[in-house]
């Protein structure tokens, strides 16, 4: 039961950290805010990057 447990928290923590899909970015310019979809899917490290390119854009 220990070895199983063990199994599935490393299982879960991997699949986890390699999660890709769609991200958010809201970016505000002069007090109005945008949404931008990223259009492809991305690890959340690569949309944070690609999001916030911008210094008015934040990851949603």
């Amino acid at each position: 039961m220990k070895k199983l447990l063990i199994l599935a928290v490393i299982a879960g923590s991997f699949t986890m950290t390699s999660c890709k899909k769609e991200y958010t970015c809201v970016c505000t310019i002069n007090g109005s805010s945008t949404e931008v979809k990223s259009g492809v899917k991305l690890t959340k490290k690569d949309a944070k990057t690609w999001c916030e390119t911008s210094t008015y854009c934040k990851l949603k």
